[in-house]
Formats: C-alpha cells, sequence, structure tokens
C-alpha cells in the first residue's frame, strides 16, 4: 500500500510577529532545527508512511534545503518540494497533482494525509490512528475535544452567551483521505471557483464526504505566533521532545506446562531440566510475559495477536524476536524503554545460576543495562499447579518513556 504525506509549507506567516523578516515561521529554529524538519521527520520516520513530499513557496527553496539538510532528515522517501500557490488550499492541489503525476494511476498512493508545516509536534501514534481509520472511510480528521468554556460575546468584548461545547472539537492536521477521493474533491472545487478552504477536511464535506474524527494530540500544537514559538523552544532541547513525554507502566504473564523433554528455555537462555515447557514456540514463558508488558505500555494487543499459535511459521520460533518486535513497536512510536522486571514462578530448575546470562540476553535484545533488568524466582512452596511441577509461570512489568500523547 502507498501512502503518501504532503507538508504544507508555503504560507508567510504574516500573524508570527517580530520573526518573519528572517524567514517564514516554518523555518524558523525549533530546538536547533527549522520547525518543517521535524514535521517532515515525523512522516518520513513512519513505517506506514511510503512518500513524502512539502509544498513551498516559490521564494524559500534555499531555506528548504537547508532546513532539510540540517536536520539530517532521510531522503528515502522524501520527494522534491513542489511549489505551491496563493492559498493554502491552491498549495495543497499543487501537491495533490504532483503525487498524481509520479506514477501511473494504477499506482497512485492509496491514501494521503496532509499535514501544516507549521504543527512540529505531531506524533507516531497520531499518524498511525488517521491511517487506521482511513481503511474504513474516505476522509478522516484529527481534533481533540473543546475542554473550556465557550463565550460569544459582541464586537466590544462583552459576552451574550455560553455556548454549549458538547460535541465540539478542534481540528488539527494530519487530515487524511484516500487520495482519489480528496484529488477529485479539489479538482472540482477549482471548477466551481471555490478558493477560499483553508482546511481540506471542510472541502472533503463541501464535496459530499463524511469526515470521520480520530483522537489527535494535546502536543500536537501549531506554531501561529510569536508566544507559540517561544514555548515550542521550550518544549524541545537539541531536537528531541524532551519535555513532553509521559512514562507508562504495564505488567505481563505467561504460563506452560511441562511436557516430555531435557531442557527449558527461560529468558532466552537454554537450561538442562528434566522436562520442558510445551508451547507452539520454544515456550520461554519469561520471554512471553515480558513481550506483552512491552507491548501493554503502548496499548498494542498481546504476543498472541502478533504471532498466533496457529501460525505455522512460529512453531519452535525462539522468543527472543518477539522481544525483539516489541521492542521496534515502542521506538516507532519514539519510545524509550527504561527497566524490566520479571518474577518467575517454579519449583525447579534453579533461577539464580543464570540470571547473569538472562540478564545479557534481554539486555542485548533491548538495549538495557542488566541494572535494568530485573530477574526474580520463587517457588510455589508445593501450591497449586506450578507448586505440583506441572509447569512454569512468569510474571513481567515493563516501565517505558514515551512522547507526550493523548490527554483525553
Amino acid at each position: 500500500m502507498r501512502i503518501a504525506a504532503v507538508i504544507v509549507a508555503g504560507g508567510r506567516g504574516s500573524r508570527l510577529s517580530g520573526a518573519t523578516a528572517t524567514a517564514p515561521k516554518q523555518y524558523l529554529p525549533v530546538g536547533g532545527h527549522a520547525v518543517i524538519a521535524h514535521a517532515i521527520a515525523a512522516f518520513v520516520a513512519h513505517p506506514a508512511i511510503t512518500d513524502v513530499i512539502a509544498v513551498i513557496h516559490a521564494d524559500d527553496a534555499t531555506l528548504y534545503d537547508n532546513a532539510v539538510l540540517g536536520a539530517d532528515v532521510s531522503k528515502a522517501k522524501l520527494r522534491a518540494p513542489v511549489i505551491g500557490g496563493a492559498t493554502r488550499q491552491q498549495s495543497v492541489a499543487a501537491g495533490l497533482e504532483s503525487l498524481a503525476h509520479l506514477w501511473p494511476p494504477s499506482d497512485e498512493p492509496n491514501f494521503v494525509l496532509i499535514h501544516d508545516a507549521a504543527r512540529p509536534f505531531v506524533t507516531a501514534d497520531v499518524i498511525s490512528r488517521v491511517i487506521e481509520s482511513l481503511r474504513h472511510s474516505s476522509a478522516v480528521l484529527a481534533a481533540t475535544p473543546v475542554t473550556d468554556t465557550l463565550k460569544r460575546a459582541t464586537t466590544s468584548n462583552v459576552v451574550t452567551d455560553t455556548i454549549d461545547r458538547r460535541g465540539l472539537w478542534r481540528a488539527q492536521t494530519p487530515q487524511g483521505f484516500r487520495f482519489a477521493t480528496i484529488l477529485d474533491a479539489h479538482r472540482k472545487a477549482v471548477a466551481s471557483g471555490q478558493h477560499d478552504f483553508t482546511d481540506d477536511a471542510a472541502l472533503a464535506e463541501w464535496s459530499g464526504h463524511a469526515v470521520s474524527i480520530v483522537l489527535g494530540s494535546e502536543c500536537n500544537s501549531k506554531i501561529t505566533t510569536a508566544e507559540d514559538l517561544m514555548m515550542a523552544n521550550a518544549r524541545m532541547t537539541d531536537a528531541t521532545r524532551a519535555t513532553d513525554v509521559e512514562t507508562r507502566t504495564a505488567t505481563g504473564f505467561d504460563i506452560h506446562r511441562f511436557t516430555d523433554g531435557d531442557h527449558v528455555w527461560l529468558g532466552g537462555v537454554k537450561i538442562e531440566h528434566s522436562a520442558r515447557l510445551d508451547g507452539h514456540s520454544d515456550a520461554d514463558v519469561v520471554l512471553h510475559a515480558l513481550t506483552d508488558a512491552l507491548l501493554g505500555t503502548i496499548g498494542d494487543g498481546d504476543i498472541g495477536q502478533h504471532f498466533p499459535p496457529s501460525d505455522p511459521q512460529w512453531k519452535g520460533a525462539a522468543s527472543i524476536m518477539f522481544l525483539a518486535d516489541a521492542k521496534r513497536r515502542i521506538a516507532e512510536r519514539g519510545g524509550r524503554i527504561v527497566n524490566v522486571d520479571v518474577t518467575i514462578l517454579a519449583e525447579a530448575p534453579k533461577v539464580g545460576p543464570h540470571r547473569a546470562a538472562m540478564q545479557a540476553v534481554i539486555g542485548a535484545a533491548l538495549g538495557l543495562s542488566p541494572g535494568r533488568i530485573g530477574i526474580k524466582a520463587t517457588t510455589m512452596e508445593g501450591l497449586g499447579a506450578i507448586g505440583r511441577r506441572e509447569g512454569i509461570a512468569a510474571m513481567a512489568s515493563a516501565t517505558v518513556v514515551l512522547p507526550c500523547e493523548d490527554k483525553a
């Protein structure tokens, strides 16, 4: 599936007083790099996005080149920029038409996401939600619910009434569309003499398409004023989102019964034993529980969803690959694993002699030092299935730091 992103960057930023004398707002530095570079990098880094194209002002070619070069943005998905028009609508149309002519009609993008360059804090989760919704909608809008009390006032700023905020949303970008749908809508708008749409979702509505809403993020703010720019810089340190992070913790559990064999796999380490654990893969309860804990920090299902036991390709698979996949999913969302902790429930074998080896295997897979990997073990004092030596269980927890996300 081809999914393109159009980064709209043709504006002059007239409301950002005092800064436009040096450059339009999208080329001003935030955290050491241009605003537009952060926006582009978010889409280039997203695994589902295949092509990224920026629409720029005719006077900004050098500014654009310097912005992208200075941020060392990967060029693998980045197309040459397109010159936009006098309005945002015309600029978006230019980007869409450029994409339409890059490939034959049969190979055009399936979806396109349209994003304002002045929103440098867009996260992978917001992008993913828009894409996922497009699988059953033709037009999708990222937005956040209005939480402030709304007032209507006269021209002299006297309140006349309070507006019910229920059902009201603040529109953001990216806005996603079936490519053919939004391209056709833009062409119809031009043919009808409509040139003043400032929002592609509104254009889609005008064209007769229902627009679905997915949750955006309070972090996905737009830089419009000098104060916005100052606050954006406060949120960035060396192009890294330093202050707008949240810590998440999740747990996992797994249990496997014994069957005939001469070894068990625990924490990625092969340990001699009088039986083996029965499972579709190597039945490593430590890595299975830990994988589920990591997936839980990002709300991404469980190990059975991503590696179903009904799939023959996972028969006898080494569970360390499941753990590595969970790490990849967290990294794609800009997350960092802080520490993991596992408690093994077993009468035998002894875990202590293998603790360091387990820490080494897990640490290599997750990029963690041994001091961030807890491996503990306890017996069940002869109680229950584990106490009767019918199997082994493991409980795990994981702590992950992620970029600021949903506030709803």
